[in-house]
């Protein structure tokens, strides 16, 4: 079964940052329903990487991402792969984004989700059947 979002790695840093606490807030929310309905809300190795590399160097501490790293790893996981990147490869000259950006779209389409929860990419953007959705946007 397909996930219903794919989030990126900005949503789990922000869900950690005491320093935001209004997008702290809107992440928490976000990870709660991956949580409460496992399988809705999918995330890639390459948000994990992110994840781990950014959250150390705001403090966190080792063990605890570690910790939390397997936790995450119960959410539907796309795996880095060959055929990911030739797929990240293809949205990058499709869309002009950089690889890394490009990386994460091709993962969302992978888990099936429609809707890619990012702050990095244009708000209500279709990708090829993935629509990026600030949810840190004013209404």
């Amino acid at each position: 079964m397909p996930a219903e979002v794919f989030i990126d790695t900005t949503i789990l840093l922000y869900g950690y940052d005491l320093d935001a606490p209004s997008k702290r807030h809107v992440a928490a929310d976000i990870m709660t329903k991956g949580w409460t309905q496992l399988g809705s809300t999918a995330i890639s190795v390459q948000v994990l990487q992110e994840f781990f590399v950014n959250a150390l160097r705001m403090g966190q501490d080792r063990e605890t991402l570690v910790q939390l790293l397997g936790d995450l790893s119960l959410w539907p996981v796309v795996d880095n792969s060959l055929e990911l990147f030739g797929h990240g490869v293809a949205i990058q000259e499709r869309y002009q984004l950089s690889l890394w950006d490009a990386m994460i779209v091709a993962a969302a389409r992978t888990s099936g989700a429609k809707v890619l929860l990012t702050e990095d990419l244009n708000d209500g953007q279709d990708y090829g059947g993935v629509v990026a959705q600030n949810p840190f946007s004013e209404p």
